[in-house]
Formats: C-alpha cells, structure tokens, sequence
C-alpha cells in the first residue's frame, strides 16, 4: 500500500464554527440532528450513524487559574492498522475494507452482520456507529469519493482558519512535525496524538484528556 493520505487538525486554530461539521453533514447527505440546550457550546451531544463528525468542547481552569476552552473536531482516525477491521473480519468477510491508494478505512453493507459492540470497543477511539433500522456500521469516511477523484474531504474544504489540513501522508508528518515545534515556544505541552498510528492527526497544546477522554491513546 502507498502512504496514502492524512488530515492535521491543529487545534490550537480551531474556534469551533462548526463548519466542518456542517460541511460533513450537507457533502455526505446525512440528515439535521434534533438537538437540546445542554448548556454547552458542543451540538449535537455525541457522534452518531448520522453524525460522523462533531466538535466537541470542554471548558475548565489551568494551573494558574485562567479560563480554557478547547475545541476538538473528533471524527473517525483512519488508524494505519484498524482494529474495527479486525473486530468486523473475525465475524464474517467482506464487512470493511482500507483503501490501498488513500488508506481510508470503510465500512461496507455486509458489516451489518458483525456484532456491533465488539466492533465499537475495539476502536481506542470510540468512533463506530450503528445504524438502528438497518444495523450497518457507520462513521466517517475520510470523504472517500472525493479524495479518490483529487478533491479534499469536504471537512477541510469548509475549514475558514486552517486549522484542518489535507495532503500525501508524508507532507501532513512533516508539517505537524513542524508545527508542534513552533507551538512548544509558547505552549509546552504541545503534541501531535498518535502521529504513527493515525492519518487523522490532532495537534493540541494540553494534556489530550482534558480535550475529550478518547483524544488520544
């Protein structure tokens, strides 16, 4: 397989529009989420088979007492080695496959035959979905059809800041690489999460659990 390709969400540019998960919702032709006032900037409240991607926010003090407030655009990782195919092939063939040209892992229709919960807790991430009526796994997925045909996923297209940026896996290593060297100046505890393991790379200048409890392995 070639490298394929990756995504950076460099965090720290991230204001939470919300496009990207707009962009998500209108490009795939997923409907509107029916959502409450939780009294959190986060909506809807969790990914879903008609969610594949939502911003999630959390709020607290630093050690020194100043307010935070971080945005994390969680989304399915495309991991180099994904353990839902292996949940799903232990089942039954043909349930999902990854890509050789990009390394998109997709789900595909026979995955509704794989027990859905074996399939969900192998993923480090908690990313997989089910779909109620016709039980077929879903998540994102890297916008295949597009990047397939030469066109960013439609995520990163919508992104105002460049927070979300898309290459060849070896371009997005080396920028991320980069930037965490230029945000350690000011935010030590910048890191790239699990830069090895994932095409969908995060950047995040705090301890990844006080992003979200699954941010990062």
């Amino acid at each position: 397989m070639s490298n394929g390709k990756s995504i950076l969400v460099d965090t720290s540019r991230c204001t939470a529009c919300r496009g990207c998960q707009v962009a998500c919702k209108q490009w795939n032709g997923l409907p509107g989420t029916k959502t409450t006032q939780r009294g959190t900037h986060q909506n809807p409240e969790d990914l879903s088979f008609e969610t594949y991607k939502v911003v999630r926010f959390e709020d607290g003090r630093l050690e020194n007492g100043k307010p935070y407030w971080y945005f994390f655009s969680d989304q399915c990782r495309h991991c180099i080695e994904p353990p839902c195919l292996d949940a799903i092939a232990s089942h039954l063939e043909g349930g999902g496959v990854r890509d050789e040209a990009t390394g998109a892992v997709l789900y595909l229709p026979p995955s509704s035959k794989a027990p859905f919960e074996d399939v969900r807790s192998s993923c480090p991430y908690d990313i997989p979905r089910q779909n109620p009526k016709t039980m077929g796994l879903a998540k994102c997925t890297l916008c295949f059809d597009r990047i397939s045909n030469d066109k960013p996923p439609a995520c990163v297209l919508s992104c105002p800041t460049g927070s979300m940026v898309f290459g060849d896996r070896e371009d997005i290593l080396a920028l991320a690489a980069k930037r965490v060297e230029e945000l350690k100046q000011t935010y030590p505890k910048a890191m790239a999460l699990n830069p090895d393991e994932v095409r969908v790379i995060y950047i995040v200048i705090d301890d990844p659990r006080k992003y979200h409890k699954h941010a990062a392995v």
